[in-house]
């Protein structure tokens, strides 16, 4: 029984010192599982705040970027309306251009007519014989019909003939040449705007 004893005993004893040293180990192991959770949050909190500060960079950039946007775009929006109303005033005033340039032209045109009409039919007939045939044409019809009869009575019949065609199509007076000449500039200068 002595002998019983003294192995329960030497038994415990091991059974203690097995179970310390276990306990010891366990409580290194939970230590250092704790301390590398705690190094991983930081290293998380760390990135948290790295990405954070991104994005707080990248709000800032992007609300620079819009305020510039609206500067250039109320900039733009004044630039289009300034030249709306200068091409307005353009309008305007070419409107107005021709609106003087038509009463100069009927000024002028009753002044050649008038001219023409108190001049001797046969000395009108041989000067229009010689002018282009629009601007015969258009001198022509501007006159009174009497007039414009005895006129045409004293001069060349071919170009009388040609004179009355033109006149019965109305204004503006072009004969063909005057239409070849302005279709060939027309060439000319599209050709220029190419080279």
């Amino acid at each position: 029984m002595k002998k019983i004893a003294f192995f329960s005993f030497c038994l415990t004893s091991f059974l203690w010192s097995v179970e310390g040293s276990g306990i010891v180990d366990c409580n290194i192991i939970f230590e250092q599982r704790k301390a590398e959770i705690l190094r991983e949050i930081e290293k998380i909190d760390e990135q948290q705040q790295a990405l954070q500060a991104l994005q707080s960079a990248t709000q800032n950039v992007l609300d620079q970027k819009d305020a510039d946007l609206k500067k250039r775009e109320a900039a733009l929006a004044a630039d289009k309306k300034e030249l709306e109303q200068r091409e307005e005033a353009i309008k305007k005033l070419l409107e107005k251009n021709e609106e003087i340039l038509a009463e100069i032209k009927n000024t002028t045109q009753s002044k050649i007519g008038t001219t023409y009409a108190g001049m001797k039919d046969s000395k009108s007939a041989a000067i229009l014989e010689n002018l282009p045939e629009s601007e015969a044409a258009m001198i022509l019809f501007s006159l009174d019909t009497k007039v414009m009869s005895k006129i045409l009575a004293k001069m060349n019949p071919q170009k009388a003939a040609n004179l009355t065609q033109i006149i019965q199509k109305g204004p503006p007076f072009e004969t063909q040449d005057a239409k070849q000449e302005i279709q060939g500039a027309t060439e000319v200068n599209s050709q220029n705007n190419e080279n």
